[in-house]
């Protein structure tokens, strides 16, 4: 019985499943946490929430099918959506914790980003989640063009 060991190129393919799909996953549960906290707890998002779901839940789709199809290729367009999710997200997050006045703040209409319900389990806020979504599939993608390249 011979034994054939992994050649390299199947060894990187693999590595690079993996950032796909953990990037997938944080795009999934993302995706699935805004609709939970929007269609099953009833909270309105405010603009800067909506405009970041339209960053996040178009990668969930895009590191699916990347997934399903061993794809590494996909990197630019989820790291270019993920780039422009996680600027407003960190816009968002300077607006929550104060650093920005409220003068400038675009989601002045609307629900507020400021309320107790901006709040995960009463101690995390959304926008900061958000922002560590977007940051984590960033540095996937990075790790992802690290491994390709190598």
């Amino acid at each position: 019985m011979a034994v054939t060991l992994p050649s390299k190129a199947s060894n990187r393919e693999g590595k690079a499943w993996i950032f796909l799909f953990a990037a997938w996953t944080v795009a999934l549960v993302s995706t699935l946490g805004a609709l939970f906290i929007g269609e099953v707890l009833g909270q309105v998002p405010c603009t800067l929430c909506w405009h970041q779901r339209i960053f996040m839940f178009p990668l969930a789709v895009l590191l699916a099918i990347a997934c399903y199809r061993s794809d590494a290729a996909v990197w630019p367009y989820v790291s270019g959506l993920a780039a422009i999710g996680w600027l407003l997200a960190a816009w968002h997050s300077l607006l929550y914790f104060g650093v920005v006045s409220e003068a400038i703040q675009p989601c002045g209409a609307g629900p507020s980003c400021s309320g107790s319900n901006m709040m995960l389990l009463g101690t995390v806020p959304i926008p900061l989640l958000s922002l560590l979504a977007f940051t984590a599939i960033l540095v996937l993608m990075l790790a992802l063009i690290r491994e390709e390249r190598s």
